[in-house]
């Protein structure tokens, strides 16, 4: 591998992943706004859900499906095309996984807003559509199984479908990249979900769930984020979203 071909797709990833969509389309849709800051509140309490987090699903729960897939679509747009360059320039050579990857960094942690970025959903989606599209459906399957009908917590879908990547490729590529390249998009989300995370245990341990085990509200907000939001848009789905 090429030192400088590799530093160049990092950075390419990098400075287009930076880009903020949210940002954008949210000055476009409300001038002035912080679409980084989204309340939703929890059906059946009391209690709402603070979502601190430039990506799709603020602009989802702030504005509706059509900006939020519209956002998610851009997002993914902005990592798919340095991958898939990479990857046609250099199909021999893992430099569209170190684009991919740079991308989904550039999105959580943009240099030009102070690393403050979204959670990585969309952008991580944009990677796979070139490096290997059929984890998309097969892990939102089975995160949605053992979020939904296994552990019975929205937040297991949500979450478990970048976490199934490590073994998805694990196990479907010899290649120690492909693997390599599922850790560190994990632990760039991991690291900027932090706040979700610490908020949805304190909810958790405060018993702010039903019976169904399942968090009330949030399950609209926090499943599949971008299959749900283009799938409302187009109307597959309907949109129970409450604009806030």
């Amino acid at each position: 591998m090429n030192p400088w071909i590799a530093t160049l797709a990092v950075l390419l990833g990098y400075v287009l992943g930076a880009i903020s969509f949210t940002r954008i389309v949210g000055h476009y849709i409300a001038p002035g706004g912080d679409m980084g800051k989204a309340d939703i509140p929890i059906r059946g309490s009391d209690k709402t859900f603070h979502l601190r987090s430039y990506g799709a699903t603020s602009i989802r729960a702030k504005a509706g499906a059509k900006y939020g897939c519209l956002t998610s679509s851009l997002d993914m747009i902005k990592v798919t095309l340095p991958t898939l360059v990479f990857r046609l320039l250099y199909p021999e050579a893992d430099y569209f996984l170190i684009a991919a990857a740079g991308g989904v960094a550039g999105h959580n942690f943009p240099i030009y807003y102070k690393l403050k970025g979204g959670r990585g959903f969309s952008p991580i989606y944009g990677g796979l559509l070139v490096i290997d599209w059929l984890a998309i459906p097969v892990t939102t399957l089975l995160g949605s199984m053992a979020g939904f009908w296994i552990l019975r917590y929205a937040f297991v879908s949500y979450f478990g479908v970048t976490l199934l990547l490590i073994p998805w490729f694990w196990f479907r590529f010899p290649e120690r990249a492909y693997f390599i390249y599922a850790v560190a998009v994990n632990v760039f989300f991991w690291i900027a979900s932090i706040p979700e995370l610490r908020m949805y245990l304190a909810y958790k341990r405060a018993g702010e769930f039903d019976k169904a085990g399942r968090f009330e509200g949030l399950d609209d907000e926090f499943t599949c984020g971008p299959l749900i939001q283009c799938a409302r848009r187009l109307g597959l789905l309907k949109d129970k979203t409450k604009h806030v």
